[in-house]
């Protein structure tokens, strides 16, 4: 088996955590499934994305350390995704990476090899996620549709629509990854 980078990309409420989450837990035997833990400038709360919590300046040390593989600034925080997130590769795992659309193309330049996936969902799914977690001004939520509907994935990349129940949407995105995994290991063996 050979391992595989795939970078999640996709608008908030599009289900990327839910998704990613159900990949983890329901990836078939053999196949291993390293979920990388992102280090972020947010405190931790219940419920939300399981994370190293550290403070801006915490942060910079780690940066200027070279601790991190990715890292990027998002709605005022910053993330980052340590080196030893990203060895299960080697080992012949599948990374998952919660990344973002705006790092994309340094995260390519830094990986060319990754694969990339984009979660979407309908703007009224976008909208009724987004005002039930309940963190967000009713403006800013709107502005959170409207850059999601400006956004254009890459063409390669695979393309996962989650607007109904999160199983359906895992298994054909589950199928999707492996068959880009399997084309990847044809075309590896044909150079």
């Amino acid at each position: 088996m050979t391992g595989r980078l795939f970078y999640f990309i996709g608008p908030s409420g599009a289900g990327k955590d839910s998704l990613l989450n159900w990949v983890k837990t329901h990836a078939p035997a053999p196949l291993a499934v390293h979920l990388a833990r992102r280090t972020i400038t947010r405190p931790l709360h219940a419920g939300e994305e399981d994370h190293d919590s550290v403070d801006a300046r915490a942060f910079a040390l780690l940066c200027e350390a070279q601790a991190f593989a990715l890292d990027w600034q998002a709605n005022g925080l910053r993330y980052g995704v340590r080196h030893d997130e990203l060895s299960p590769i080697h080992r012949g795992a599948w990374v998952l990476v919660n990344g973002s659309r705006a790092y994309l193309p340094e995260a390519r330049a830094r990986f060319p090899e990754m694969i990339v996936v984009h979660v979407s969902a309908g703007a009224e799914t976008l909208r009724r996620r987004l005002t039930a977690r309940a963190r967000e001004s009713a403006d800013m939520v709107e502005q959170r549709v409207h850059r999601a509907g400006q956004f254009a994935p890459p063409t390669e990349a695979i393309q996962v629509r989650n607007d109904g129940a999160l199983e359906e949407a895992g298994e054909r995105m589950l199928q999707d990854m492996r068959n880009r995994a399997a084309e990847d290991i044809r075309a590896e063996g044909s150079r």
